[in-house]
C-alpha cells in the first residue's frame, strides 16, 4: 500500500477498507486480517492499524469477536456509503466548486464535460 503524506496513515487504512467494502471485496461478516497481520502486510506499525480498527469499530463498520478477530458488520456498506458521501459533500465538493469559480467553469460546462466523459466510458451498443 502506498501512502499519501497529506493524510494520516490510519485514515488511509480506513479509506482502503471502505473501498474494499464498497467494491464488494469485503462483505458482511467477512473476517479481516488481525492487527498484526495487516500491519505486516502493508508495512506499518500494528498500533497504527489498531487505531484504524478502533475508528472503524466506533463507526459500526467492523466488530470484534473476542479471541477470533475482526469482521465486517452487516450494515457496513450503508455506513461507509453515507460516511464517504458526507465527506465528499462537506470537504471535497466545496473545494471543487471553489476551483471551478476560480477557473471560470460554469455548472453547465461541468455537466457537459461529465456527461461526455460518462458517455465515452460506457460500453458501446452494437
Amino acid at each position: 500500500m502506498e501512502f499519501n503524506s497529506n493524510k494520516s496513515i490510519y485514515l488511509q487504512i480506513c479509506d482502503a477498507i471502505y473501498e474494499h467494502i464498497l467494491s464488494g471485496e469485503l462483505g458482511p461478516d467477512s473476517r479481516i486480517p488481525s492487527v498484526r497481520e495487516y500491519g505486516a502486510e502493508i508495512g506499518v506499525n500494528p498500533n497504527t492499524v489498531m487505531r484504524s480498527y478502533e475508528k472503524l469499530t466506533n463507526e459500526g463498520v467492523i466488530y470484534n469477536k473476542r479471541g477470533i478477530g475482526y469482521f465486517i458488520s452487516r450494515n457496513a456498506q450503508a455506513i461507509v456509503l453515507q460516511t464517504m458521501r458526507d465527506d465528499f459533500m462537506n470537504n471535497e465538493l466545496p473545494q471543487i466548486i471553489r476551483k471551478m469559480e476560480l477557473l471560470g467553469i460554469s455548472f453547465e460546462d461541468f455537466y457537459q464535460q461529465t456527461h461526455a466523459t460518462a458517455s465515452e466510458s460506457s460500453p458501446q451498443s452494437l
